[in-house]
């Protein structure tokens, strides 16, 4: 077993964003879009998207911290929503659409912080990113699961992913597959 393979578990807003950036970066081995902190066991879609279970739609990574660090992970996941949106981003509206950190030990807490404390002091709005530990995660549908590379002439990923795709392509280039 390699030691180095570790779990992130990240939410800001849509998965459908968060899954097709992180496919694309060198060390990530497997990315699963899906549910997390809500009140009930494996939800559906079409329960977490009435606001009411209490999930937030997340991604969760599967990494070679030799290749790419936590750290360096929270980095990009803050390059790819806005952390001052309260249970929202652009016109996803929800709790389901939270931002949010949901760590895996201690050390991961540490981190992410730490990155938001940073973060903090460069911008005036306030940080709204949730950090909370993972209690459970529920995949999501298979028809979820890589959504933008699946489907990449429907509306929402032409208008809304590909441009944040292209974005982070310029930020992250030497470290994208």
């Amino acid at each position: 077993m390699n030691n180095n393979i570790q779990i992130a578990t990240l939410g800001g807003g849509c998965f459908w964003c968060i899954d097709a950036a992180f496919r694309r970066v060198k060390g990530v081995l497997n990315v699963s879009s899906g549910y997390a902190g809500g009140e009930i066991e494996n939800p559906s879609y079409q329960q977490i998207c009435t606001g009411l279970t209490g999930h937030a739609e997340v991604v969760q990574l599967d990494f070679d911290s030799s290749i790419i660090s936590y750290n360096t992970l929270l980095e990009m996941f803050f390059t790819l929503h806005d952390a001052t949106q309260l249970n929202r981003q652009g016109n996803d509206v929800g709790t389901q659409y939270r931002s949010v950190i949901y760590y895996h030990d201690e050390q991961q807490k540490d981190e992410a912080e730490a990155m938001i404390a940073a973060l903090q002091k460069q911008i005036r709005e306030p940080i709204v990113t949730e950090l909370s530990p993972l209690t459970h995660f529920y995949p999501a549908e298979q028809y979820h699961q890589d959504y933008y590379n699946e489907n990449p002439n429907q509306g929402y990923c032409s208008i809304l992913i590909a441009p944040k795709l292209e974005k982070f392509a310029r930020y992250y280039a030497d470290q994208l597959k």
